[in-house]
């Protein structure tokens, strides 16, 4: 089989929306009398989804105390708030995404988003952005039962682009793309710009490291017979 097919995370990988994280993360704890966090602090807390990144910039408080479930519902809330406020105001396309994106739809690639963000901030967020006429199918954090690092995001964009694991070409910037990904049986490439939990993106289990989605086009091209099965 070619592959014919390209699944994309989104934070960290085409879009750096670490800033209006940071602002909505910063704008809950101060409505819950926390002292701000840097933005590269937040930055490593970002990739396992929206209620992740909440509960671990809560249990970031000087006592070192984890939140309780009712710290995490309230916190959530008051994050989506600040968060709908500034969803896509200061996120910026990484350098040659977008050539990259055109050279994928040249080359005849379906392509997907697959992201732990909910819904209901992915799809503004591509549109603002740019970049929604890109895509033929969007799986995001609510999508499926199971979010990245599990495999069902990544099949589930398979199936909704119609083609076979085997086809499809993941890229990320995370151990969860990553783990996702190898379960999936998908190759996938990772790029060195994201965020990856603040994990060194080259300790990944991954096909190769690319520098931008412009590189992994051309990636793609070179490598498209690679993954033929009998």
């Amino acid at each position: 089989m070619l592959l014919n097919a390209v699944l994309f995370d989104l934070d960290g990988t085409l879009l750096d929306t670490i800033p209006d994280l940071a602002n909505a993360a910063n704008a809950m704890r101060e409505e819950l009398g926390m002292a701000a966090l840097p933005q590269q602090t937040i930055a490593t807390y970002v990739g396992k989804g929206t209620e992740n990144l909440v509960m671990r910039t809560l249990a970031d408080n000087p006592a070192g105390s984890a939140p309780s479930p009712d710290s995490i519902r309230h916190g959530l809330g008051l994050f989506n708030r600040h968060y709908h406020a500034c969803n896509g105001d200061k996120a910026t396309l990484y350098p040659q995404v977008l050539e990259g994106l055109q050279a994928f739809r040249k080359a005849g690639f379906k392509m997907a988003i697959v992201t732990n963000k909910p819904t209901e901030f992915t799809l503004p967020l591509l549109e603002r952005s740019g970049i929604a006429g890109f895509f033929d199918g969007v799986v995001c954090g609510d999508t499926c039962e199971k979010k990245k690092p599990h495999p069902m995001p990544m099949l589930h964009a398979c199936a909704l682009l119609g083609v076979a694991p085997a086809q499809a070409l993941a890229i990320g910037d995370s151990v969860n793309d990553a783990q996702a990904a190898r379960a999936a049986n998908i190759p996938v490439l990772a790029v060195p710009y994201g965020y990856n939990e603040g994990m060194d993106v080259h300790n990944l289990e991954v096909d190769d490291i690319v520098t931008s989605i412009a590189e992994a086009a051309q990636w793609a091209a070179r490598h498209e017979t690679e993954y033929q099965k009998p």
